[in-house]
């Protein structure tokens, strides 16, 4: 028999959801939190409901809860070596678990939960999908049309969660000379940061890196660039070049 025959036989509607539900315990789970980090932010954003600092920290919480759980399907079993640590620290959950944990006592701002909500954006729209699937091809199409929209764009969400990434760096700098957050931040999210650089699963940090050093060195070297300017610039790149992380040409 045909899979387009198999997949037609397949039980749909609440009944196949329930099912999917039970079986799928963690996976829902996931798809919850990424849910709640999403209400949280709008809540956030427009606090009719909620206090924006409570808001804020509910993200922060959400992320953390939707990290440790990934991270439990990526890494089963715990095991106290050198090894385990390097496959931890490797993982893309375990960054954005530590990203919660840099963020939770700091002062709210908006930039810092940006590439959580859309992270969590194109998580759960893709599962809504696999969700609403087993519902019938014809439930909700305005969702499915939402998260069409989500699913085309996910390649520049991916860049802007990337950007968002390196510009907090800057921003825990400013945060920390006005007393915003401890200088401990700037050092652990630094850290964050060359974990970023250095995902193998990810490399969107990576490319993004390389293109605002693109465009940095072609603003520094325009005929019209002032040369102290340019020094600085230039500079600047190379300061930020060493600081990066060593990365296998394998990747």
């Amino acid at each position: 028999m045909a899979e387009g025959d198999e997949s037609d036989r397949r039980p749909k509607g609440v009944a196949a959801l329930k099912q999917h539900v039970v079986s799928h315990k963690v996976e829902v789970t996931l798809w919850a939190t990424r849910l709640a980090a999403i209400v949280f932010t709008f809540a956030y954003i427009l606090p009719l409901f909620w206090n924006p600092a409570g808001a804020y920290y509910r993200i922060l919480l959400a992320n953390a809860a939707t990290s440790a759980l990934r991270l439990h399907q990526r890494l089963p079993t715990l095991t106290i070596s050198l090894q385990f640590l390097m496959q931890l620290f490797k993982e893309d959950s375990c960054h954005y678990l530590l990203y919660s944990l840099i963020f939770l006592y700091s002062s709210p701002n908006i930039l810092i939960v940006l590439p959580v909500f859309l992270f969590s954006l194109i998580h759960f729209a893709s599962y809504s999908l696999t969700l609403l699937d087993l519902l019938g091809q014809n439930a909700w199409w305005g969702a499915r049309l939402l998260i069409s929209l989500v699913e085309f764009q996910s390649r520049s969400i991916l860049r802007l969660i990337a950007f968002s990434e390196i510009l907090v760096m800057p921003l825990t700098l400013i945060m920390s000379f006005f007393g915003r957050s401890g200088l401990l931040t700037i050092v652990v999210y630094y850290h964050f940061l060359t974990l970023r650089y250095a995902s193998q699963r990810n490399p969107h940090t990576r490319l993004m890196f390389s293109d605002l050093r693109v465009a940095a060195e072609n603003f520094a070297n325009k005929p019209g660039t002032p040369s102290f300017l340019r020094s600085a610039v230039l500079s600047g790149i190379a300061t930020i070049s060493r600081m990066a992380p060593a990365v296998p040409h394998s990747q």
